[in-house]
């Protein structure tokens, strides 16, 4: 009987030779990448070249909300009596306000203490003489135009404590997009004229990150006369918004070709 052997496995056929020239191939980019991974042994990773620029950006607007810190502190003999006159008259406020256009929802209790007066002897020392109730209210008023009529009515209504205006923005997100694009315009243009000036060309944006805020500027109040605090009538005082710059500073990497 006539035995038939198979083709390459005996005679040195394309299969072996196939196989043979794969396992050269393999141990020469064995060998290949071991050089390369001793020539790399005590040197440190490379890093790609890169410049980091910062920019910045400017937005002026028109505050839309005042705030103000409206409180009354009424002092009496007893804690009872002044929780008693400094509730009634704190009510009396918040309905005053109310019939300017003060929504309920913008008024809102700040503070609410109870504290003991003194006097002092320097026979019998420290001796309680009476107690100080003080109440105040955080007042937003959405209408510009009523900040000077809402403060005089505080002092009408016997107010002592006011703390100041302040002024910002109700919905500030897209004026503060405004602002950041203006600043990442501003990094580009910046990170353009040092590349020319090094005779490098700009890559990819690989980094960014941003710090925001706004700057509320002082209250400007002119009144012609002293605000009462005890009551009755008062002038009202002339307060200017003036305007809010809402800012974005930003730190942009760049790689470098």
């Amino acid at each position: 009987m006539e035995h038939i052997q198979p083709c390459g496995l005996h005679h040195g056929g394309p299969l072996k030779k196939l196989v043979m020239l794969t396992l050269a191939v393999f141990l020469v980019t064995l060998i290949v990448n071991n050089i390369k991974a001793y020539g790399q042994i005590g040197r440190l990773p490379e890093s790609p070249r890169t410049i980091v620029i910062s920019g910045t950006g400017k937005i002026i607007a028109t505050p839309t909300i005042a705030v103000s810190n409206i409180g009354l502190v009424t002092q009496k003999a007893d804690v009872a009596s002044a929780q008693a006159e400094n509730t009634d008259r704190m009510n009396k406020m918040v309905a005053a306000l109310q019939t300017l256009g003060i929504a309920a929802a913008d008024v809102q209790t700040a503070q609410y203490q109870i504290n003991p007066n003194y006097s002092y002897d320097q026979k019998t020392g420290s001796t309680i003489t009476g107690y100080s109730v003080t109440q105040s209210l955080e007042v937003k008023i959405r209408d510009l135009t009523k900040i000077s009529a809402v403060l005089a009515k505080a002092g009408e209504l016997g107010a002592n404590q006011v703390n100041g205006v302040t002024f910002t923005i109700d919905e500030p997100s897209n004026l503060q997009a405004q602002a950041r694009e203006k600043a990442v315009a501003d990094a580009k243009e910046k990170a353009q004229k040092l590349a020319d000036q090094l005779g490098v060309h700009l890559g990819k944006i690989v980094g960014f990150d941003e710090s925001a805020g706004n700057i509320p500027p002082g209250p400007i109040m002119f009144a012609k006369d002293a605000v009462g605090m005890g009551g009755g009538p008062v002038a009202a005082p002339d307060v200017q918004a003036g305007s809010l710059d809402v800012t974005s500073q930003v730190n942009v990497t760049f790689e470098l070709e």
